[in-house]
């Protein structure tokens, strides 16, 4: 239970101090960075789910898992994977989407991307 309030407390937090709702320099998409579930699916906010909705395309660290989640909630986007070796080309991808004027949701299995998992190339190119 503790742990379910800690996570949602956590998205909640990390969601409203993220990169989401301000365009980033040089870039005409926006990057929303989504904290997901860590365990229960129903532990998402109500916005993470909105923007991952509306993003053109959603960056995931693992496009399976991500699609489970994806599905759960009855939304259908373009999967782009980045973990592991393909991250630092992935992110050109990314980033090129960016220019290109798309917005783009990053997201990982769980938590929130950048802190110590797949997604801080993007991040650190903003």
């Amino acid at each position: 239970m503790f742990i379910s309030v800690l996570t949602v407390f956590f998205a909640v937090f990390c969601l409203v101090f993220s990169l989401s709702g301000r365009k980033l320099d040089k870039m005409n998409g926006i990057l929303y960075i989504v904290a997901t579930p860590i365990g229960n699916l129903e532990d998402i906010t109500l916005r993470a789910l909105r923007i991952l909705k509306e993003v053109d395309v959603i960056a995931a660290e693992d496009t399976r898992h991500t699609r489970k989640l994806l599905s759960r909630y009855g939304i259908s986007k373009k999967l782009i994977s980045y973990w592991g070796a393909r991250e630092k080309a992935r992110s050109e991808a990314v980033i090129a989407r960016l220019k290109e004027g798309q917005d783009v949701a990053l997201v990982t299995d769980s938590g929130t991307p950048g802190i110590s998992d797949p997604g801080e190339v993007v991040i650190e190119r903003q």
